[in-house]
């Protein structure tokens, strides 16, 4: 008996609809980075790209626990000599709510070669209204 591998046609892409409204940042996060990765499919391989769209709506009323919303911040580098960026919790949440949403699914994803396309499949939005409506209405 072969083990089944599917090929790039073969790979079937769903659309899902998560909305963030009063949930837990990470278990959000991670709940999206499964269905990007495909994993709950009975066709998943690790070395191929067999995830699924998803839009994530709501973002700006993620919650986090604890102190978090105090204590948490966001740090780049851009590799030169004073790059370093740092930014709170409450500033990227009142500028930029969705990539609070980006930057913790981006984290639980593997990183590999895979990890960009993966993210190119996942839309988060501030509000209620997006561009894919069509994709689930039916």
């Amino acid at each position: 008996m072969k083990t089944f591998q599917p090929g790039a046609k073969e790979i079937k892409r769903a659309w899902h609809l998560v909305d963030a409204k009063d949930k837990v940042l990470g278990r959000v996060a991670s709940d999206v980075a499964e269905l990007l990765m495909g994993k709950g499919k009975t066709d998943f391989s690790r070395h191929l790209d067999s995830g699924d769209f998803v839009v994530v709506i709501n973002a700006e009323k993620i919650v986090i626990t604890g102190n978090k919303s105090k204590q948490k911040v966001y740090i780049t580098h851009s590799g030169y000599p004073g790059g370093f960026k740092s930014k709170k919790y409450a500033k990227v949440l009142e500028d930029h709510p969705e990539r609070i949403l980006e930057h913790a699914i981006k984290g639980m994803l593997p990183d590999n070669k895979l990890q960009d396309p993966r993210m190119a499949r996942l839309t988060v939005v501030a509000g209620e209204t997006h561009k894919f409506a069509d994709k689930f209405t039916k």
